[in-house]
């Protein structure tokens, strides 16, 4: 994903100076203090049940029988025939196989 900052323009002292007043004037953001950061937990350690809740495995599930990386010799033809069924020809190469059961 492109980032829409690099293209944007730097702020002018007059807008950050804007921004800076609307933060220090938001009643719901205050800073927090020093005792405040000392006493800050990470997420998971102060809602343990809703990180667990949440939390969920990076990438495709595993599969039970994965399928193998092969190299494969063909005639020109039988490649061609295949081909020409369309977008997922791979799979039906795979079917017709399966179906061999040799």
């Amino acid at each position: 994903m492109k980032n829409k900052s690099v293209n944007a323009r730097p702020l002018t002292d007059r807008e950050e100076a804007e921004i800076q007043r609307q933060i220090a004037a938001d009643p719901d953001d205050s800073e927090a203090t020093d005792e405040q950061l000392a006493q800050a937990k990470p997420f998971r350690e102060a809602l343990p049940e809703l990180y667990a809740s949440i939390q969920r495995a990076r990438g495709r599930p595993k599969a039970d029988a994965p399928k193998e990386a092969v190299t494969l010799r063909l005639d020109p033809q039988t490649l061609q025939r295949f081909r020409a069924t369309g977008k997922d020809w791979r799979t039906r190469m795979a079917e017709v196989l399966e179906r061999a059961k040799i």
